[in-house]
C-alpha cells in the first residue's frame, strides 16, 4: 500500500502539528517516493531522531520523474509498503504523487491518506468566504496580461456563483500578484490573504478590495494563497 504523508507547511512550523498515528506509520516505512529527498529526510529526521535514514530508499516524485520511471514504481510496492512525501502540506493537493496514485489504483494497491495540514483547506476556513461551494485554481499565468484577465474571469464567476476562487503564486511574486487584483477587481469584492501559514508570520486577513488599497500590506518571501469572494453579511 501507499501512505500519503501529510508534511509541516513551513519551515519554522511547529513538527507537533503532526499526528503520532502519522509518526508510527512512518517509523515503518523504508521506501519513499519524494518531491524533494533532502527536504524528506530532514522531515523525518524531525519527527523521529534515530530513524535509520540509511536502510530508507528514496526516489524521485516531482516535475522532471518521467512516466516510465513512475511505472517502474509499481514493482516497489509488490513486496513493501510505500510513502509518498511532498515539500510541504498535502501530496496529490497541488503537488506531485497524483500519477502515481492513479497507477496504483489501477494495479490494486491500497491507497491510505493521513490526515495532516493543507493550506488551501487552512485558507479557506479562516477567510469567512464560502465554503460550501470553492475552486482551487493554482498557479495563474506568468504573463501579466494574461494573469490579469484570468483574475477577471475569476471574479465574474465568484460574483455570479458565490463561488469562492482561490489560487496561489511562487513567494517572489506575491506583491505583483496581488497589485494585480487590487487593480483589476472591483472595490466590493473580498479578498483573503493567507500568509506563511502555521509559520511564525503567519497572517490571514479578508478584507474588500477597497479596504486592501488603503492597506500597507507588503510581502516578504514567505508562501501565500490568494481567495477571492463575494460573501457580504446580512444587515
Amino acid at each position: 500500500m501507499i501512505y500519503l504523508i501529510p508534511t509541516t507547511l513551513s519551515d519554522d512550523g511547529p513538527i507537533n502539528i503532526i499526528s503520532n498515528f502519522n509518526s508510527k506509520i512512518i517509523e515503518k516505512l523504508r521506501i519513499f517516493f519524494v518531491e524533494e529527498e533532502k527536504s524528506a529526510r530532514q522531515f523525518i529526521r524531525k519527527i523521529s531522531a534515530q530513524f535509520p535514514l540509511q536502510e530508507c530508499q528514496w526516489y524521485p516524485l516531482n516535475e522532471h520523474t518521467k512516466p516510465q520511471e513512475i511505472k517502474n514504481y509499481l514493482a516497489l510496492l509488490a513486496s513493501s509498503d510505500a510513502g509518498i512525501i511532498s515539500e510541504s502540506g498535502c501530496p496529490c493537493v497541488a503537488d506531485p504523487g497524483t500519477d502515481l496514485v492513479l497507477l496504483a489504483h489501477q494495479n490494486n494497491v491500497e491507497i491510505i491518506p493521513l490526515v495532516g495540514p493543507s493550506s488551501i483547506l487552512l485558507a479557506l476556513m479562516a477567510s469567512g468566504l464560502n465554503g460550501q461551494n470553492f475552486a482551487f485554481n493554482g498557479y495563474l499565468p506568468k504573463e501579466r496580461e494574461e494573469r490579469v484577465k484570468k483574475i477577471k474571469q475569476l471574479e465574474k464567476r465568484s460574483l455570479a456563483e458565490g463561488q469562492t476562487q482561490i489560487f496561489k503564486e511562487t513567494p517572489y511574486r506575491n506583491q505583483n500578484i496581488f497589485e494585480d487584483i487590487l487593480s483589476c477587481c472591483v472595490l466590493a469584492t473580498q479578498l483573503c490573504i493567507a500568509y506563511d501559514l502555521t509559520g511564525a508570520a503567519q497572517s490571514i486577513r479578508t478584507l474588500s478590495i477597497s479596504e486592501w488599497k488603503k492597506s500597507k500590506f507588503v510581502f516578504s518571501k514567505k508562501p501565500a494563497l490568494f481567495l477571492i469572494g463575494s460573501k457580504i453579511l446580512n444587515s
